[in-house]
Formats: C-alpha cells, sequence, structure tokens
C-alpha cells in the first residue's frame, strides 16, 4: 500500500494486509453462518423470518431455503479459498449488497411479507458494502492479494 493510502487508516502496509484479510474472513464467516442456518434449518429460517400468513413449512419451501443456504455457503467457502484483490473487495461489497438491499426493500415494506426479522438481514448487507470498501480502500495499492 502507499504511504499515503496505508496512513488514511492509520495502518502501515502490513497492518494493512492482516485487516484487510480479517474482513474477507469475516464476511465469509457471516456467508457460512447464516447459509448454514438456512440449510439445516430451512423451517425455522421460514417461520422467523416470514409473516405467519406467508409460512408453508412445506417440503419444497425447505427445499428453496435450502438451496438459497446451500448458495450462501458455497460464496462463503469460495471467500475463504480465494484470494481478494482491490477489486475483488469492490465487487463483492456492491454485488453481495445493492439487489439485496432492493430485495429487503421490497419484501419487507412493499409486498410486507417478511417480520422486522429481516431488518438483522439488511445490517448484514450494510455490513458487507462497508467490508467492501473498507477492503477495496485497504488493498487499492496492494500488489498482492490477500
Amino acid at each position: 500500500m502507499t504511504h499515503v493510502a496505508a496512513h488514511a487508516f492509520g495502518l502501515d502496509r502490513d497492518s494493512a494486509r492482516r485487516t484487510a484479510k480479517a474482513l474477507k474472513t469475516t464476511q465469509a464467516l457471516v456467508f457460512l453462518g447464516l447459509g448454514g442456518w438456512c440449510l439445516f434449518a430451512p423451517q425455522m429460517v421460514e417461520t422467523l423470518s416470514l409473516k405467519p400468513e406467508f409460512h408453508h413449512l412445506s417440503a419444497t419451501t425447505a427445499l428453496l431455503m435450502g438451496c438459497f443456504g446451500a448458495q450462501a455457503v458455497l460464496c462463503g467457502s469460495l471467500m475463504l479459498l480465494c484470494r481478494f484483490t482491490a477489486w475483488t473487495f469492490l465487487g463483492f461489497g456492491l454485488l453481495a449488497s445493492i439487489p439485496f438491499f432492493v430485495f429487503n426493500a421490497w419484501f419487507v415494506w412493499v409486498a410486507e411479507m417478511f417480520t422486522a426479522l429481516m431488518l438483522v438481514d439488511f445490517a448484514g448487507n450494510l455490513s458487507f458494502l462497508l467490508i467492501g470498501l473498507l477492503g477495496w480502500r485497504l488493498m487499492r495499492d496492494q500488489p498482492d492479494p490477500v
């Protein structure tokens, strides 16, 4: 990291890299944790996240929730296995948050299908955006990915 960029956060080059790697790991663990929850307890997630009038608690909704969880587990696993550049952080930050902001807004406030618990999901998506932006800032002048 250049002298100016590293000092924007008061970090030397090595500290900036360690921080970026910790951010990546944190983001991956959130995907793994929430994805695992959807995969292994799909009806619990359905019960807590959807208003009662939208509960089906069927094998089909468990399958769909499990598929959603499996994709999140895959994403988290890939994040742990892959090395991130500044652009990877930015891509994950934008792609893991913006489409889901729209999703949350629609189904919480327009369709009114989700419970207030889905605001936790909104907070998680906001954290993905912030982690992506911070990781990009920390890594933008780094020659090697973390």
